[in-house]
């Protein structure tokens, strides 16, 4: 992490992002467990259940966007890492996806078959290019190291 995006940065901010950013993610990920189980076995359980998990996911997901949209493009403009400002996009494509999972989760059972299992495949690889991204730039930036 460079010493100029880290100076505007709030240590507060920063732990609240640090806590909630992983939790959609999780949901997300449970989401597409369910609905490949959805789509390979028509049990009703498992589409309510994944329509509910991409629905919380989305709760979720606002609080730590809106704090990486100061942290990103507000406080630190001119020092944010290209790789910060990559995965705020990609996040944001991420949540947009799995919106409209959400409308393809209300259709009738068999009407949202193929759609949920691309839309939250698209979501989960959209948010783990971007949590990728992260790591491997501030490893190659010298930010982390491990001895």
């Amino acid at each position: 992490m460079s010493s100029r995006a880290a100076s505007h940065r709030s240590i507060v901010a920063s732990a609240i992002y640090g806590v909630l950013n992983p939790i959609p993610y999780g949901f997300f990920v449970a989401a597409l467990v369910f609905d490949i189980l959805y789509a390979r076995t028509a049990v009703m359980l498992w589409g309510k259940g994944a329509a509910w998990l991409v629905t919380i996911g989305l709760l979720f997901a606002v609080i730590p966007r809106l704090v990486n949209l100061a942290q990103v493009w507000i406080t630190s403009r001119h020092g944010a890492l290209r790789a910060d400002k990559l995965d705020f996009w990609l996040n944001l494509v991420a949540i947009v996806a799995a919106i409209v999972n959400a409308f393809v989760h209300s259709r009738d059972a068999y009407g949202m078959v193929p759609a949920n299992v691309w839309l939250s495949a698209c979501t989960v690889l959209l948010l783990s290019i971007g949590h990728v991204l992260i790591v491997v730039e501030y490893t190659t930036a010298g930010g982390v190291t491990h001895e």
